[in-house]
C-alpha cells in the first residue's frame, strides 16, 4: 500500500475539492497549516510556474527567494513526477518557451 494513499488523505482531499472561493480556501488552510507551511507550499507551486514559464533558476531564485535546491526538485516533480503541477499549470497558464 502507497504510504500517502490512505483513508483519510482521501478525506481530506474530498474535503479541499469542496472548497469553492478563495475566502473558504484561506479559511480551511489556515485552519489546516501553519502560516510557514502554506507560505512553503506557495513558493514551490510558484517556482513550478515560473519553471512552466520557461524562467532560469536565478530569476526564479531572484523572484521567490527559493533556493536552488528547491528549484531543483521542483523541476524534478515537474519533469518526472505524477503530473499534478503539470495538469493544474495546464489549466491555469499556457505553456510558454519551456524545457519542462
Amino acid at each position: 500500500m502507497d504510504i500517502l494513499h490512505q483513508e483519510n488523505v482521501d478525506h481530506l482531499f474530498q474535503a479541499i475539492l469542496s472548497l469553492q472561493t478563495l475566502e473558504e480556501c484561506y479559511a480551511f488552510f489556515e485552519d489546516a497549516c501553519t502560516i510557514k507551511e502554506i507560505q512553503e507550499i506557495a513558493q514551490r507551486f510558484d517556482v513550478a510556474s515560473q519553471l512552466w514559464k520557461g524562467k532560469s533558476y536565478s530569476e526564479i531564485n531572484q523572484a521567490t527567494g527559493a533556493s536552488t535546491a528547491t528549484i531543483c526538485r521542483v523541476k524534478k516533480c515537474l519533469l518526472y513526477g505524477n503530473s499534478g503541477y503539470r495538469s493544474v499549470l495546464n489549466r491555469i497558464s499556457p505553456k510558454e518557451n519551456s524545457d519542462v
